[in-house]
């Protein structure tokens, strides 16, 4: 049975599913997604591309490929997705935003449940920049 439009389907399933609710506070509010509460569970990053919209569904396919993740959302330069750790499950938000006005792409990474998530947010958008050609900072 085929996927929705803008879904892809997870690599793989976790031994437990622990995965909490989802945020409400999903998608950008006045164009811009909202900030990390606390660095322990959330990271944020903003990468200079040349073409914010096309970066952005580049990080889409190349979210889509990480183990345990499924992008939920994408439209309009905005992709929600979703990663599940394999053994116990815990659930991740991860979002990604093209400011074409100003030429990045902000992402961000949550986990849903904890106090800390032992640097996995950071390490996955870490994983994503590699992807991406990114432009020099501008200067000022």
């Amino acid at each position: 049975m085929p996927l929705p439009p803008g879904r892809i389907a997870s690599a793989g399933a976790s031994l437990l599913h622990i995965s909490g609710p989802e945020p409400e506070t999903l998608g950008p509010v006045r164009g811009e997604l909202r900030p990390c509460p606390g660095p322990a569970h959330c990271a944020t990053r903003r990468w200079p591309v040349a073409d914010p919209e096309a970066g952005v569904r580049q990080l889409a396919a190349v979210a889509a490929g990480l183990p345990g993740t499924i992008v939920r959302e994408q439209q309009d330069g905005y992709v929600h997705a979703t990663s599940e750790s394999r053994l116990f499950g815990f659930v991740d938000d991860l979002e990604l935003l093209a400011r074409p006005a100003e030429g990045v792409i902000d992402a961000r990474s949550e986990s849903r449940l904890g106090d800390s998530d032992l640097g996995v947010n950071a390490r996955r958008l870490e994983a994503l920049a590699a992807a991406l050609p990114l432009q020099p900072a501008p200067e000022g």
